[in-house]
């Protein structure tokens, strides 16, 4: 493993451009969603369905009991099996966006030859079931052959800690993060790291030239402040905004203020984006507990893009905008009302690879 910096002329790439897979863990973890764990694989098989005829799906299971009555699931759903494939990892939990590898692009004379960032992962700075996804891009860069490096803390050498859904790039340069992230003092990842010192980290690392900071996060947001359950890029220069429009609502005041931050932000260039305006769904509760529910947890792959539904009167508006953001794909709905009782959806559990 190379733990120096990476080669000049690498970059994180944005999400819609062409993807070679979608990564997925089969979903193992019952206690991630107690008293509804029947239901998560077929939401599984369903995202499979919609996205294994535009680009491989890649599946991290943990026995082959398991492998079995998967393929017998998604061969009901008449799913080609010869555009599934499976690896035998272990994991500790599925929110492969957090535990998984960060793909980039690099070198002058390939441009387009894929590394890995290996990012630490401490299970959020929350829970204590993390050491098997933490080894997660190690294992899938030597299944893949392809280098990695593991960001160092130049202070004391330690992993830098990073999460996929804490960050949000336009592949040109621009990233979008939180305060309650990754500057807070509660669930701190990386406490010896002030904001200049990770702008300089991401810079080094994934060629960011900007960084925009938003506030705080969503009410129910375990993670503590993800990103991509409040602000999205889907163009280099459009973002997507959840906005609550209910004034006694606990996140009106903190969407409020991310939206006024990026009415003022701008890109590499010194260049406003667009910024539209996406709803919020009402709020969702389950045994009493508020749950993590936002559109802007989208995923997007190469001729679709996958949107959590949640029965609710703004499913359809969400939708709507998304589908004008995006009129080279097919916007597709995804019910996940059973899903968020994890505390994610589908941009949390999805990895993509790039070409």
């Amino acid at each position: 493993m190379n733990n120096q910096l990476v080669p000049v002329n690498y970059r994180i790439p944005a999400e819609w451009e062409e993807h070679r897979a979608t990564w997925i863990v089969w979903p193992h973890q019952r206690s991630d969603w107690p008293g509804k764990f029947s239901a998560i694989p077929w939401v599984y098989v369903e995202i499979v369905r919609h996205l294994h005829c535009q680009e491989k799906v890649k599946v991290l299971i943990d026995n082959f009991t398991r492998e079995k009555k998967v393929k017998q699931m998604l061969s009901q759903a008449q799913i080609d099996l010869e555009k599934i494939e499976f690896y035998r990892v272990l994991t500790d939990r599925g929110w492969l966006r957090d535990s998984g590898p960060m793909f980039i692009k690099y070198g002058r004379s390939e441009p387009d030859k894929l590394g890995i960032l290996n990012w630490g992962f401490n299970g959020w700075a929350k829970y204590s079931n993390w050491k098997r996804d933490n080894a997660v891009p190690k294992k899938i860069a030597q299944l893949l052959g392809i280098e990695q490096w593991k960001p160092q803390n130049y202070k004391n050498g330690r992993p830098v800690v990073l999460e996929g859904g804490s960050i949000e790039a336009n592949g040109l340069g621009t990233l979008m993060t939180t305060e309650e992230c990754l500057l807070s003092f509660s669930q701190m990842r990386n406490p010896s790291l002030s904001q200049l010192e990770l702008e300089k980290i991401f810079n080094h690392y994934m060629g960011i030239e900007k960084v925009i900071w938003l506030g705080r996060g969503i009410a129910g947001d375990d993670t503590h402040g993800h990103i991509d359950d409040l602000a999205r890029f889907v163009n280099s220069t459009t973002i997507v905004v959840s906005v609550e429009t209910n004034q006694n609502d606990i996140n009106y005041e903190p969407l409020q203020d991310n939206l006024r931050r990026l009415y003022s932000a701008t890109d590499q260039d010194d260049k406003t984006f667009r910024i539209v305006e996406l709803p919020m769904p009402n709020p969702l509760f389950f045994k009493g507990q508020r749950l993590p529910a936002s559109y802007a947890n989208f995923y997007i792959a190469n001729q679709t893009v996958l949107v959590p539904t949640f029965n609710d009167p703004n499913d359809y508006l969400a939708l709507k905008i998304l589908k004008n953001l995006f009129p080279d794909r097919t916007v597709i709905g995804i019910h996940s009302v059973d899903l968020v009782w994890g505390l994610g959806t589908l941009h949390c559990l999805t990895q993509q690879e790039p070409m």
